[in-house]
């Protein structure tokens, strides 16, 4: 049997949720609608997509490579109910575009392939930076746009946003980790392992902000800017960190497994977006880019 957009729209729900129940009530549907999708699905992919566990369902490795496949598939569907089917390709220009690091290793090249096999006319720059140098090369127009970690973005009153993501953050664990028999974990659990923490992207200051108010520190053993570092001394069980899905994969490149579980707190999510310099109008080549991709997500708010 044919996967359907139905099936796959609730697998996508019950992996950003965590829990098959609370994706029932965001999609408005019934838990057992959700639950026969879900294993339908396994069925005929042949593979288990979840792992079920006391607390809500976590992703396999399998699930966990499905998933970009069907974020995929989801984005091209939104791209082909809302782009005009007269969409003029003949569009020229240049558009300079602000990314954040970790938007140009695991959020934007397959989207900037799609834009210019669509545009070919336009020519798309990108220039990584840090979150305050595109701040600044977007207030003072040297940049017409942004793709950034826009949860991290400071000056909203001169710069708009927009979100197409929303990824989890959750715990990385190496295998046979003691917390994976845990019916719940919470921070007070995460703060007494050893933790590698990373620095890209500010994602330590972000760590800092949910942190703080428990009064809890991680017992920090080691920072780095190296999302690989990170993987790969999780895997060897140095210690145990807290990161997004979109950064998330379930082998180091030695080969060795991480596992992923939900951790009871208020963590908030990494958001990837859209910004730019409300004050300035921008040109056909920079709106065309800006269209392209909030189209590609169905329009502001999407959830990942």
């Amino acid at each position: 049997m044919a996967l359907s957009l139905k099936q796959v729209r609730y697998f996508i729900a019950t992996a950003d949720a965590g829990q098959i129940s609370q994706a029932a009530i965001e999609l408005n549907v019934s838990q057992s609608a959700v639950t026969a999708a879900v294993k339908q699905m396994e069925e005929d992919l042949g593979v288990a997509l979840f792992k079920r566990l006391q607390t809500g369902v976590s992703l396999t490795a399998e699930g966990a490579r499905f998933l970009q496949h069907a974020r995929n598939i989801m984005a091209a569907v939104n791209a082909a109910q809302h782009a005009p089917l007269t969409e003029d390709s003949a569009i020229s220009g240049t558009v300079r575009i602000g990314v954040s690091y970790t938007v140009a290793g695991y959020f934007l090249p397959r989207h900037y392939t799609r834009f210019a096999r669509s545009y070919p006319r336009i020519q798309a720059e990108l220039y990584e930076l840090p979150r305050n140098a595109i701040e600044s090369g977007l207030k003072d127009g040297s940049l017409d746009l942004a793709v950034m970690l826009v949860s991290n973005l400071m000056d909203k009153n001169r710069l708009a946003y927009e979100t197409l993501i929303r990824s989890r953050r959750r715990l990385w664990l190496p295998v046979e980790h003691r917390l994976l028999a845990a019916a719940a974990i919470s921070l007070d659990d995460v703060a007494a392992e050893p933790y590698v923490m990373l620095t890209v992207d500010e994602a330590n200051q972000t760590a800092a902000r949910y942190w703080k108010p428990t009064g809890l520190r991680p017992q920090t053993i080691f920072t780095t800017s190296s999302v690989e570092a990170v993987r790969s001394m999780v895997a060897d069980g140095m210690g145990v960190t807290i990161l997004s899905d979109m950064v998330y994969r379930p082998w180091s490149l030695e080969g060795q497994r991480i596992e992923l579980r939900n951790v009871v707190a208020d963590i908030p999510t990494m958001d990837v977006g859209l910004a730019w310099n409300h004050t300035r109008s921008q040109s056909p080549a920079a709106r065309t880019f800006h269209e392209f991709m909030s189209l590609s997500f169905g329009g502001a708010g999407s959830s990942v």
